[in-house]
């Protein structure tokens, strides 16, 4: 009998132990897809964004003065930000109702297909305005892309982690966007060692070009994992809300408001760093381009530590205090990072970007993926985290660097621009305030 009893009991603990390894490496898998697949698509999506900063105003513009052409050339960037939220509301609506997994697989094909298309595009100089065109057309697909990319792959982690351990599994997936950075910029930084006359000519199209190998890396690792655990509970439960983005107006409309609040500093903040601080150390300081490529690339570098640090140390003091100090970190930090970076020196301006990278963007970043998320049903979710976040991006994301070289020109002072990030900082301060905290609570419960 004892011999029975304990085989038995050795199957059901060996029963147990197959089924949390079975779930462990569903976990890895889940994990390793939607890094993978949102570093690839942060790749093409900021891919143009160095290209915009330091060339496409020469090969698609050239018909302006430099500060216009630069302008043209920041505004065309924009126009994948303002083009998000279209993404977020159109994939967040089929995400709802039809799943978070199928939509992911559309947004690589679009992401993927637009960015080498790019590699592809003929010049001003060669097909005159039809080329700035096409050039924007294919960017605002890029935005459309992305804009329901996030929201789902966040969403496909988040909705499969314990719920001691969102923030921390929702921090690892957001080092896709340090990851897309670094790739994106360190690709730009090695063919921009070709003659200037090669790069111009063909050494550009390069990095475009070859995002279609990550693409297929990436549909390859994403078909293998399995729909999220809540959508499909969510759907057991009940018919999806046949319009969720209504819905989310009518019973999460403090929850909109505020994750846009959240976002936009924190969104603003990077592509400063990004876009805005390489054009004014190049153009307006004089540092070397590689000096300034490679301050962005070892500060993204360092986000690979300091972002999920974030998302875990959210899983232990909540969402709110790391957003609190993130917040009054963009604040303090505004007229400092570019007086700093106006001392020319190399090692200064490496350690300024990489120190406001990681303490601006970082401490906000990291729990992103998990606190907005959290502020919504599982029926809207997809819906409401998207399109929050993607408002926001376009208005702190895409046209900042723009407003930002505006303000520089017309004002002639660069506090201009260390006061518009002040006061972006203080709105993502106010809206942490009105923010519940979620870091204890079901997902199923909200």
């Amino acid at each position: 009998m004892t011999f029975l009893s304990t085989g038995r009991l050795d199957g059901v603990d060996e029963g147990v132990g197959q089924l949390q390894s079975n779930e462990q490496s569903q976990m890895r898998t889940i994990m390793m897809s939607s890094v993978v697949g949102t570093t690839v698509e942060w790749y093409d999506f900021l891919l143009y964004g160095v290209a915009a900063a330091l060339i496409f105003n020469k090969l698609f513009f050239p018909a302006f003065n430099p500060l216009v052409g630069t302008l043209a050339s920041l505004a065309s960037f924009a126009a994948g930000f303002i083009a998000r939220p279209l993404g977020g509301a159109i994939f967040g609506h089929f995400g709802d109702r039809v799943g978070r997994k199928t939509m992911l697989t559309i947004t690589m094909f679009m992401m993927g297909g637009a960015t080498f298309m790019i590699g592809l595009l003929p010049t001003y100089s060669q097909i005159g305005i039809w080329a700035p065109i096409c050039l924007v057309t294919l960017r605002i697909l890029q935005g459309i892309g992305l804009g329901g990319e996030w929201g789902g792959a966040a969403l496909m982690v988040v909705e499969h982690a314990p719920t001691n351990r969102r923030g921390w599994f929702g921090g690892v997936v957001q080092v896709g966007f340090p990851l897309g950075i670094v790739l994106s910029t360190a690709i730009f930084a090695v063919v921009s060692h070709l003659p200037e006359a090669d790069f111009m000519a063909w050494g550009w199209r390069l990095p475009f070009l070859i995002s279609i190998g990550l693409v297929v890396v990436g549909l390859i690792i994403r078909l293998r994992v399995s729909e999220s655990p809540e959508f499909l509970k969510s759907v057991k439960d009940g018919e999806p809300i046949k319009i969720p983005i209504l819905e989310v107006f009518r019973s999460y409309k403090q929850s909109f408001f505020v994750s846009v609040g959240l976002k936009i500093s924190e969104v603003a903040w990077v592509y400063l760093l990004s876009v805005f601080v390489v054009l004014y150390g190049t153009r307006t300081v004089g540092i070397p381009r590689s000096v300034m490529l490679n301050g962005v690339l070892i500060a993204a570098a360092i986000e690979f530590v300091t972002v999920p640090l974030a998302g875990y140390l959210s899983d232990i003091f909540g969402r709110r205090p790391l957003y609190f100090f993130g917040s009054v970190c963009t604040i303090i930090s505004a007229w400092p990072l570019f007086y700093l970076v106006h001392t020319g020196d190399a090692t200064v301006v490496i350690c300024t970007m990489a120190v406001c990278m990681s303490l601006g963007h970082a401490m906000l970043f990291g729990p992103q993926a998990a606190f907005i998320p959290e502020l919504f049903g599982t029926k809207v979710r997809y819906s409401g985290a998207s399109l929050g976040v993607q408002v926001a991006a376009a208005i702190g994301g895409g046209l900042t660097p723009m407003i930002a070289t505006s303000l520089f020109a017309s004002t002639g002072r660069i506090e201009s621009v260390a006061a518009l990030m002040v006061m972006l900082g203080v709105i993502t301060f106010v809206a942490t305030f009105v923010a519940k905290e979620t870091y204890k609570e079901h997902l199923s419960a909200m």
